[in-house]
C-alpha cells in the first residue's frame, strides 16, 4: 500500500518532469532558422563523448544550466550536443565547423581531451567563436590566450594536483615510486613531466613507469594487463601513482595487482582525479578493489542550496535519460559544465540586448566573470581560470571513501577546509588514520621487503686488508664472516627485530674493489652492502648510505729514523728564543748586581774591568749555587733572591729535558711532509681496492703508487725501500700502529671523509631504520663497546718517543717577574742616589749663603731643588756622574 501511495504521488512530478524535458529538447534542438529570427537567443554548440560517464555528466549538468537561464530570463539559450568517441581529433574538429556553418553556434563547449580541445580552439579562432574548454594540458602552453584568444579554459592545469600527490609521497618518506597510466586518449606526458619535477623537489624519483595502451585498442585486455603488471614484482618500490587511466582499464589493473599480491602489506596505491571524479558513480565492486588506496579530489561543497537543487534535478534527467546509471550524484565534471553555462549566461545578460552581442563583446563578458560556482571561484587571467580550488585527500575503505585531509601550496596538509583561513591547523603529514592495503597497522614502508622466502642479498668484501676490521673465511665450503664490521651488522638487526621487523638476510662474498661493489648495490645485483665501506659524495649519486659507523679519513704513515747521538745534544733541552731569553736576563741582572755594590762592597771595587769580571763571575756561579761573595745592599739581596729562584726553576727544567733526551731513543720520521714525496717522487703504498689510490693520484698529485693487499706486507715495503710513505685510512691506521707504534708514526694533516656506513639502494627505507639503529647503540654505548673489543688500547707503545724541547712560552713569567724585580730596585735605588746627592749639595750651598735649613718649608725646597739644578749646569756635571761618584 505505501508502495502504490508512493507511485500515485509521484505521477504529478513525473508529469512536471517530463514537461521540462520536452522544452529542454525543444530548446536545445530547435531550429536554427527560428534562432536567427530571435534577437534575445544564444546559441551554443557542445561536444562530448555520450558514451562515457564523463560525457553523460558533462551533458546534464549544460541541460540543467540552460533550463535555469530560460526560465528566469527572456533571453534564451539553444544548445546542440554533438556526440562523438573521445580519441579521435578528426571527427572533433568537423563536428566544431558543422556546428559554426550549420548552427550558426556563437560559443562552443568541448569536453574532449586536450589534444582534441587544441583543434577545436583552432577553428573557432579563424571563425571567431568562442571556445570554452572543460579539459586542460598538463603544462598551459606559453601565451596561449595570444595563440588562441577565443579559447577559455574552464578547468586548471594539472600542476597543483601533481604537487599534492609529491607532497604525500614525501610526508611518508618514499624515495621512489612507479607511475601507471593509459596513454594516448587519457594520458598526457606533460602531467608525467610535472608530476616528475615536483617529486624531484621533494627528493623523491619515479623508478619506472608502466604505459598502458588504450583499452579499446587491446584485443585481450585482461592478458595484456595481467602480464604488464607482472614486471611490477621485479621493482623495488611498492608506491604505484595511477596518473591517468579510464575506468575500464583501472578495473583491470586492480584485479591483476591484486592477484599477484601488489595490494598486499607495505604497498601504496595513489590515484588522482581521472579516478577519484568518477568514484561517486563507479560500481561498488571496483571502488572495493582499491581498498587501502589513497587519492586527489578536488573538493566542492555538497552543503550549498544551489547544490542541493542541482542534485535534485541531475538526479531525475540521468535516472530518465540514463537508466543504465546506478549512481546519479553529480561528480565534479558536472560542476564544471555547470558552472561553464553560468558564466556564459550571466554575460549575455550584463550585455543585454542582441545588438550589443558581438563574438569579441562575449568573449570579454564571459572573462570577466567573478562568481562562487558550484565547482569553487569563478575568476579569469589570460583566458584561463584561476585555480582557487582545494585538493582534497581520500581514503578509499570498503565499498567507498573517507575525506582525510586537504592540501594546499601555502600550508600544506589541512585537517579540514576551515583551516585555509589561517596556518595554525597545517601539517607536514596527514594525520588521519589511514587504511593502508593489507589492514597495515603502521605507514606502509613502499619498498619490497625481504622474507624468508627472499631474503636481502647483502654483498660483503671478499679480499680485505686488514682482518681485524672484516674478514671472510671459507671453512669446508662455507663462508665466515666476522670483524668489527660484521659485529656492527649484527647487532643493528638484533635492535630492528626487537623495534620493527625481522630481516631475513644473507651474506654473499665479493671479490672486487669497493666501488664496484657499491655500483653492483645500485645495479640491484645486491640489495645491500656491508663492510667498511667510506660514505664518498659520488658514490651517494647512486646508492644510499647509512649514518656512519666510525669515522674515516687518510693519513700519511711513515717509518721513525734513529737518530745516533749528537755532540751538541747539550743545547736541546731549551729553544733558541728560551737560551737567548735566559742569556739576556743573566747580564741585566749581573749589571744591576754591579750597579749596586760597586761603590760600597769591597769584592766590587778596582778597575772598571776588574769590576765587570767579579760581577760577572758572582752572577754567573749563581746559576750553580757556587756564588762565595757577600753583597753588602738591601737591593742587591732582593735582585739575588728572586734570581736565584729564577735559577731553580731554570736548572731543574733543563736537567729534566736533558736526562729524558738521554735516556729515551731520539726517533723522528725519515719523511717531514707529503711536499718532500712530491719533490722527490717517491713511491707511496695504499689498499688497492679502497678509494685511496684515486685520491692520491687525482687529488693529491702523487704519481707513483703501489697497492698493498695484506696489512702484514707494509713493514716489509718499508724495509726494502720499495715506499717511502702509506697512506691508509684511520681505522686501518688505528689498527697498524696498535703493534707497530714504535717503529712508525704519522706525519702531516688528515683528510677528512664522510665516515664508514652500511649501502642500500636508492630511496630504500631499510638505510632509514639501520641509520636509527646506528644511532641507538651508539648512544647506549654499544658501539663503544665494540670498538673496545676490536681496537684494545696497544701495551706495547712506550708513549712519546720525541722530547720537545723548552720554549720561552712555558718560562716568560719567571722571566718577567726577574726583569720587574730587578728595574724596580734599580729605579728606586736611582731615586735615592738624586735625594741624597741633593741634600749633600744644598747643605754645601746654605752654607756659602747662610740659610738655615731647619727653617725651610715646601717652598723653601722647591727653590733648592732648583738652585742644586742650577749648580750642577754651571760646574758641568751630570746627574748620573753626581750618583756614581
Amino acid at each position: 500500500m505505501h508502495s502504490h501511495y508512493l507511485g500515485k504521488a509521484s505521477r504529478p512530478f513525473r508529469l512536471l518532469f517530463l514537461l521540462k524535458i520536452f522544452f529542454l529538447s525543444f530548446m536545445s534542438y530547435g531550429s536554427t532558422t527560428a534562432a536567427a529570427h530571435n534577437q534575445s537567443t544564444t546559441i551554443i554548440g557542445v561536444i562530448i563523448d555520450e558514451a562515457s560517464r564523463v560525457g553523460k555528466e558533462h551533458k546534464t549538468a549544460i541541460k540543467i544550466a540552460a533550463l535555469k537561464f530560460n526560465n528566469s530570463s527572456s533571453h534564451k539559450i539553444i544548445i546542440h550536443f554533438r556526440n562523438i568517441t573521445a580519441g579521435d581529433p578528426f571527427k572533433a574538429a568537423t563536428a566544431a565547423d558543422q556546428l559554426i556553418k550549420v548552427e550558426k553556434v556563437q560559443v562552443l563547449v568541448g569536453s574532449q581531451p586536450w589534444q582534441e580541445t587544441s583543434l577545436v580552439a583552432d577553428i573557432g579562432n579563424r571563425a571567431q567563436v568562442v571556445v570554452i574548454s572543460l579539459a586542460a594540458p598538463a603544462i598551459s602552453p606559453k601565451l596561449t590566450h595570444v595563440r588562441w584568444p577565443f579559447l577559455i579554459q574552464m578547468t586548471s592545469n594539472s600542476s597543483k594536483e601533481m604537487e599534492s600527490v609529491a607532497a604525500i609521497v614525501h610526508s611518508y618518506n618514499w624515495k621512489k615510486v612507479v607511475v601507471i597510466y593509459e596513454d594516448d586518449t587519457f594520458g598526457d606526458p606533460g602531467t608525467l613531466a610535472v608530476l616528475s619535477e615536483a617529486l624531484l623537489d621533494k627528493g623523491s624519483e619515479i623508478e619506472y613507469r608502466l604505459v598502458l595502451p588504450p583499452h579499446s585498442s587491446l584485443s585481450d585486455p585482461q592478458g595484456f594487463i595481467g602480464d604488464e603488471v607482472v614486471k611490477l614484482l621485479s621493482k623495488k618500490s611498492r608506491v604505484y601513482i595511477i596518473l591517468k587511466s579510464s575506468v575500464t582499464m583501472a578495473k583491470l589493473l586492480f584485479r591483476e595487482a591484486k592477484r599477484i599480491g601488489l595490494m598486499g602489506a607495505d604497498s601504496v596505491w595513489i590515484i588522482t582525479e581521472s579516478i577519484t571524479s568518477v568514484l561517486d558513480s563507479s560500481d561498488p565492486s571496483f571502488v572495493t578493489s582499491m581498498g587501502g588506496a589513497i587519492g586527489t579530489k578536488s573538493y566542492y561543497s555538497e552543503e550549498t542550496s544551489s547544490f542541493k537543487e542541482l542534485k535534485t534535478q541531475f538526479r531525475e534527467i540521468m535516472k530518465s535519460d540514463y537508466p543504465e546509471e546506478d549512481n546519479l550524484v553529480p561528480g565534479v565534471h558536472a560542476l564544471r559544465a555547470y558552472d561553464s553555462i553560468m558564466a556564459i549566461s550571466q554575460a549575455v545578460t550584463r550585455l543585454g540586448s542582441h545588438e550589443n552581442t558581438t563574438s569579441e563583446t562575449l568573449l570579454k563578458g564571459i572573462l570577466s566573470s567573478k562568481f562562487l560556482g558550484l565547482s569553487g571561484k569563478i575568476s579569469f587571467s589570460d583566458g584561463s581560470l584561476l585555480d582557487s580550488s582545494n585538493i582534497g585527500i581520500i581514503n578509499v575503505v570498503g565499498k567507498s571513501y573517507k575525506e582525510i585531509g586537504f592540501w594546499l601550496p601555502e600550508f600544506g596538509f589541512l585537517e579540514n577546509v576551515d583551516q585555509v583561513n589561517g596556518s595554525s591547523g597545517s601539517m607536514n603529514k596527514l594525520k588521519s588514520v589511514v587504511n593502508w592495503p593489507g589492514h597495515l597497522t603502521r605507514d606502509p614502508r613502499g619498498w619490497t621487503m625481504p622474507s624468508s622466502a627472499k631474503p636481502m642479498r647483502i654483498g660483503v668484501p671478499g679480499r680485505t686488508t686488514f682482518h681485524t676490521i672484516l674478514r671472510v673465511e671459507n671453512v669446508d665450503h662455507v663462508n665466515h664472516y666476522s670483524g668489527f664490521c660484521i659485529d656492527v651488522f649484527y647487532k643493528v638487526v638484533e635492535y630492528l627485530e626487537k623495534k620493527y621487523y625481522s630481516l631475513p638476510y644473507e651474506f654473499i662474498p665479493f671479490n672486487g674493489t669497493y666501488d664496484e661493489l657499491v655500483f653492483n648495490v645500485s645495479y640491484e645485483n645486491f640489495d645491500a652492502a656491508v663492510g667498511d665501506i667510506t660514505i664518498l659524495a659520488n658514490r651517494s649519486k647512486y646508492v644510499e648510505f647509512t649514518q656512519p659507523y666510525a669515522d674515516s679519513g687518510v693519513s700519511m704513515m711513515v717509518q721513525y729514523k734513529h737518530e745516533p747521538s749528537k755532540a751538541w745534544l747539550f743545547v736541546k733541552p731549551f729553544s733558541g728564543s728560551m737560551w737567548l731569553a735566559t742569556v739576556s736576563i743573566l747580564f741585566y741582572t749581573m749589571f744591576i748586581v754591579w750597579f749596586f755594590e760597586h761603590k760600597s762592597n769591597p769584592d766590587f771595587k778596582g778597575a772598571i774591568t776588574d769590576q765587570l769580571g767579579m760581577a760577572f763571575w758572582f752572577t754567573f756561579s749563581t746559576l750553580f749555587f757556587a756564588h762565595r761573595e757577600k753583597v753588602k745592599s738591601n737591593f742587591t739581596k732582593l735582585v739575588v733572591v728572586v734570581w736565584l729562584f729564577v735559577v731553580l726553576i731554570l736548572s731543574s727544567s733543563y736537567t729534566a729535558s736533558l736526562s729524558s733526551m738521554l735516556t729515551v731513543e731520539r726517533l723522528e720520521p725519515k719523511v717531514k711532509d707529503i711536499e718532500w714525496l712530491r719533490k722527490t717522487n717517491a713511491s707511496v703504498g695504499c689498499d688497492g681496492d679502497s678509494f685511496v689510490k684515486d685520491y692520491l693520484t687525482n687529488v693529491l698529485e702523487l704519481q707513483h703508487i703501489k697497492s698493498i693487499d695484506s696489512q702484514f706486507e707494509y713493514p716489509s715495503e718499508f724495509d726494502k725501500g720499495y715506499i717511502s710513505a702509506s697512506f691508509l685510512e684511520l681505522p686501518y691506521q688505528k689498527i697498524f700502529m696498535q703493534e707497530y707504534c714504535n717503529q712508525y708514526t704519522t706525519v702531516g694533516p688528515i683528510y677528512r671523509f664522510g665516515g664508514l656506513g652500511f649501502v642500500f639502494q636508492k630511496g630504500s627505507p631499510i638505510a632509514r631504520d639501520v641509520s636509527e639503529a646506528i644511532l641507538i647503540i651508539s648512544e647506549n654505548g654499544v658501539l663503544e663497546g665494540l670498538e673496545n673489543k676490536w681496537f684494545p688500547s696497544s701495551t706495547n707503545c712506550s708513549g712519546s718517543t720525541n722530547t720537545d724541547n723548552l720554549t720561552i712560552q712555558s718560562f716568560w713569567g719567571i722571566y718577567l717577574i726577574s726583569g720587574v724585580t730587578s728595574t724596580v730596585c734599580l729605579l728606586i735605588f736611582i731615586a735615592k742616589l738624586l735625594v741624597y746627592g741633593k741634600k749633600k749639595d744644598l747643605n754645601e750651598i746654605n752654607q756659602e749663603t747662610g740659610d738655615n735649613p731647619a727653617e725651610e718649608g715646601y717652598w723653601r725646597k722647591a727653590i733648592a731643588l732648583v738652585k742644586y739644578v742650577r749648580y750642577l749646569r754651571n760646574n758641568k756635571i751630570s746627574p748620573v756622574r753626581a750618583m756614581l761618584t
